[in-house]
């Protein structure tokens, strides 16, 4: 395909437009037409924009930018294939556009360079020379990009695993803070629990909401983190929303509920003060409206509440009536998650045990009495026989 066509085909690309909308896109596309037209000078400014953009994106050529492009924007024809559906105007438009996209990937720079040589006068040779090359060619056909949609889905829910609700929009979080496998240490019949669960969604079942409640650091948020490390939960996607950000939740639902990933919206450390009137959000979310919560949807919160809502003795004065209903209202909430996990503090057989795992882990060689007796003794000063206490003296035997 000549400059002159390429430049042509890429302003005809329609399925994926928002790819052409890319700065980096734009300049590949101004290259091509200062090409055309003429433009020499033009014409080296948008190459080496076009170089600084694929190395800032740290990319060797356009084939890898367009290969991570095509898999991760969301656009008409990837949510199509991840939905299983068909199209054939829309299925015609991706291939001819993807095959454009190779055309561009597989250009020359030396041929580029010669045009420029071409429009600018014989002593810029040198300069022409000098300009860094990118690598040409492209892995990506519409037919492996096809099965990568079906396969994976589309857009940030098919790059990344977990993600944070903030100001309406999502966060991908690169490099999520979970333990999982070996160093998921005791609780493990509550774990399973919630594991059950999650499978049953994963496996298009009817799911509960979850709420594990209990003491600190016994590993309640641990647990729901580590769900995205489950061998067969590739299809899981974590979404933790904070308790500020509940009012935008509906508005998240509604744009997952089509999606072929299933979802966790995590709310860490849940509870409500007593004139906190916010609860009724998550009430309703979790009950259910007129729209009702789509079915690769569920909440898990955590709380070291049983309730979630604090109560006062003042709720508990005045009309019995009125007492029965503010009581009922204030603990209503944990009542419409239908699967409560407790989690409870260790005994001290359990404690000094899991400190002798965790030591192993971390290849601590250290004599078994003397490290249970040391344990036993930091417990005494740091109250709490939770999974996160034996954590914290693991790290202070490296102190």
């Amino acid at each position: 395909m000549t400059v002159e066509a390429l430049r042509c085909a890429l302003l005809g690309v329609s399925a994926y437009r928002n790819i052409t909308a890319q700065p980096l896109m734009a300049d590949a596309a101004a290259l091509l037409e200062a090409l055309s037209l003429g433009r020499g000078e033009e014409a080296v400014e948008r190459y080496a924009r076009v170089f600084y953009a694929l190395r800032q994106a740290g990319c060797q050529g356009l084939g890898d930018w367009l290969w991570d492009a095509l898999r991760y924007e969301e656009a008409p024809y990837p949510l199509l294939a991840e939905r299983g559906e068909r199209d054939s105007a829309l299925e015609c438009a991706a291939r001819r556009d993807i095959g454009t996209f190779r055309a561009l990937a597989e250009l020359d720079c030396g041929e580029l360079v010669a045009k420029m040589g071409d429009l600018l006068p014989a002593d810029l040779a040198p300069v022409l020379e000098g300009l860094p090359r990118w690598s040409a060619g492209a892995e990506f056909t519409f037919e492996n990009l096809t099965e990568f949609y079906r396969r994976n889905g589309a857009g940030l829910f098919a790059r990344y695993r977990a993600f944070l609700w903030e100001g309406g929009a999502l966060t991908p979080v690169e490099r999520p803070d979970c333990f999982g496998g070996e160093e998921l240490l005791g609780y493990e019949r509550e774990r399973e629990q919630v594991i059950a669960n999650t499978r049953a969604m994963l496996e298009g079942r009817e799911v509960n909401n979850v709420l594990l409640y209990g003491e600190p650091g016994t590993g309640k948020s641990v647990t729901v983190k580590s769900l995205i490390t489950v061998p067969g939960f590739e299809d899981l996607r974590l979404i933790q929303v904070q308790k500020e950000s509940l009012g935008d939740m509906p508005e998240l639902i509604r744009t997952l509920g089509h999606r072929r990933q299933k979802f966790i919206l995590f709310i860490d450390d849940l509870a409500f003060d007593q004139d906190d009137r916010t609860y009724s959000v998550l009430k309703t979310i979790l009950e259910g409206g007129l729209e009702p919560r789509p079915a690769n949807v569920a909440v898990y919160a955590t709380s070291n509440r049983r309730h979630l809502v604090r109560q006062t003795f003042s709720d508990r004065a005045g009309d019995e009536v009125d007492r029965n209903e503010t009581i009922n209202e204030k603990t209503s909430l944990a009542e419409r998650f239908g699967l409560r996990v407790l989690y409870q503090t260790l005994n001290k057989a359990q404690f000094l045990d899991m400190v002798e795992q965790m030591a192993a882990l971390r290849g601590i060689a250290m004599d078994r009495e003397a490290l249970r007796a040391a344990a036993a003794q930091f417990e005494v000063r740091h109250p709490g026989k939770t999974p996160r206490t034996a954590r914290q003296f693991i790290a202070s035997l490296g102190t």
